[in-house]
C-alpha cells in the first residue's frame, strides 16, 4: 500500500492535518481551562466543532460527490492553517477570550466538515476495491500516529508558549494541503443528477435502507457519545493526577498508542471473519477501559486504561469505515461518508460536550464512570436491535 504514490501522499496529508488538529486541541484545551477554569467550557469546545458539522452535513456530501475531492481537502486545510495562525496572533496580542477561541474552533470545525468526507471518499479513488479494508487500516494507523505525536508535541510546545503550538499547527496544515494537491486519482463517477431535495437527502435514504450501515453508525453515535472521557483530560491532568501540560500531552497521546499498535496489526492481518461479533466486543472493551480510567488516580494505570481504550476503538473504526467504503457505490460515497462522519463527529464532539456538562453537574469521576457503563449497555442493546449486524461474518456479505 505504501508503495502506491497517490496513496502515500494521501496518507501524508492525513497525518499532517490530524497532527496539526491534535496539537491545536491540546493548546486550545489548556489555554481555555487556564482562562476560565470551567469544565463546561471544555465541553463547549466539542460543541463548537459539532454544530458546523451538523449544519453542513448534507451540503458537504454533495460537494464531495460533485467536485474534485483533492482540491476540497487542500482548501479546507489552508483554512485550518489560517485559523491556527489567527489563534497564534490573538495569543501574542493578548486579546483572546473564551468567545474568540470558541469562534475559531468553530471555523476549524466547519473546514473539517468539508475536508473529512472528501478525504475519506478519496480512498476509493486511489485504491482498488479488494484492498480497501487494508487501506482503511493504514489510514487509521496514520491518524493514530498523528494522535500520538500531535498531542505530545503540542504539550511540549505549549510549555514554551501557546503561540509556539499554534504556529506549528498552522505550518502542518499548510504542508497537508500541499500533499493533498499532488494526489493523483483515477477518474471516478461523479453525481450528475439535478440538485433536488431528493438528491440532497439521498445519502440518508441509502443508509436507512441498509440496516448494517445504520446499525454500525448508530452504535458508534450512542456508545462513544457516552464514553467521551478524553474531553476531561485537562481536569485529570491538573486536578486528579497532578501533571502539567506535558502530562496532558502524554495522556492525550495514550489512546493513540494502543490504537496505532492495533491498526498496524490490522493493516498486516486484516479482519476477515466474525466481523459483527468483533465489533460488539470492541465497543464493550472500550466501555470497560473508560470505567477503569475514570476511577484511577495512578498516572501509569490511567495511561494503560487509555491505551486499551484506543486499541478497542480502532477495531470499531476499521470495521465501520471498511463497511461504508465497500458497501456504498462511488457516486454516493461522498454523501454517505459525510453522514458517517456526522455520526462519528457527533459521538466525539457532542460526547465531549456531554462529558463536560455531566462533570459540571455530577463531578468529573462520576461522569466518566457513568459514561463507560452506558457504553457497555448500549452495545448490549444494539446486539438485540440489530441482529443482522451481529451475524456479519465477512465484509463482502
Amino acid at each position: 500500500m505504501l508503495g502506491h504514490p497517490s496513496f502515500a501522499f494521501l496518507l501524508c496529508s492525513r497525518v499532517l492535518a490530524n497532527m496539526g488538529f491534535n496539537m491545536l486541541g491540546v493548546a486550545v484545551g489548556w489555554q481555555l481551562y487556564a482562562l476560565t477554569g470551567s469544565a463546561l467550557d471544555l465541553g463547549l469546545v466539542g460543541l463548537a466543532q459539532f454544530v458546523p458539522m451538523v449544519l453542513l452535513t448534507l451540503i458537504v456530501g454533495q460537494v464531495a460527490d460533485r467536485y474534485d475531492r483533492r482540491l476540497i481537502a487542500a482548501l479546507c486545510q489552508l483554512t485550518e492553517a489560517a485559523a491556527a495562525a489567527t489563534l497564534m496572533m490573538g495569543t501574542l496580542g493578548g486579546w483572546h477570550s473564551n468567545t474568540s477561541i470558541l469562534g475559531f474552533v468553530s471555523l476549524v470545525g466547519a473546514a473539517r466538515a468539508f475536508e473529512s468526507p472528501a478525504t475519506t471518499a478519496l480512498v476509493s479513488d486511489v485504491v482498488p476495491r479488494p484492498r480497501i479494508a487494508r487501506a482503511m487500516a493504514w489510514l487509521v494507523s496514520a491518524n493514530q500516529t498523528a494522535q500520538i505525536v500531535g498531542p505530545a508535541l503540542g504539550g511540549f510546545l505549549y510549555a514554551l508558549g501557546a503561540d509556539a503550538a499554534y504556529r506549528s499547527a498552522s505550518a502542518l496544515f499548510a504542508l497537508a494541503s500541499l500533499c493533498a494537491v499532488v494526489v493523483r486519482s483515477r477518474h471516478a463517477a461523479r453525481a450528475t443528477e439535478p440538485l433536488t431535495m431528493e438528491s440532497v437527502f439521498s445519502g440518508v435514504a441509502f443508509i436507512r435502507s441498509r440496516r448494517v450501515l445504520l446499525g454500525t453508525m448508530s452504535l458508534d453515535l450512542f456508545a462513544i457519545l457516552l464514553g467521551g472521557a478524553t474531553a476531561l483530560l485537562p481536569i485529570y491532568a491538573r486536578d486528579i493526577l497532578g501533571t502539567g501540560p506535558r502530562g496532558l500531552g502524554v495522556l492525550r497521546s495514550a489512546p493513540a498508542v494502543g490504537a496505532l499498535a492495533t491498526s498496524i496489526f490490522l493493516a498486516r492481518q486484516p479482519l476477515r471473519r466474525r466481523i459483527g461479533p468483533t465489533l460488539f466486543r470492541a465497543v464493550m472493551v472500550f466501555g470497560a477501559a473508560t470505567v477503569a480510567f475514570g476511577v484511577s488516580k495512578n498516572f501509569a494505570l490511567s495511561l494503560a486504561a487509555l491505551c486499551v481504550l484506543g486499541a478497542s476503538d480502532v477495531v470499531s473504526v476499521v470495521i465501520r469505515a471498511s463497511l461504508v467504503q465497500i458497501r456504498t457505490p462511488d457516486r454516493m460515497r461522498g454523501r454517505v461518508s459525510a453522514i458517517h462522519l456526522l455520526f462519528t463527529g457527533t459521538s466525539n464532539q457532542l460526547g465531549a460536550f456531554e462529558s463536560g456538562l455531566a462533570a459540571a453537574l455530577f463531578g468529573t469521576v462520576p461522569a466518566v464512570l457513568l459514561g463507560g457503563l452506558g457504553t457497555i449497555a448500549v452495545a448490549a442493546l444494539w446486539m438485540l436491535l440489530f441482529p443482522e449486524l451481529r451475524r456479519i461474518r465477512h465484509f463482502e456479505e
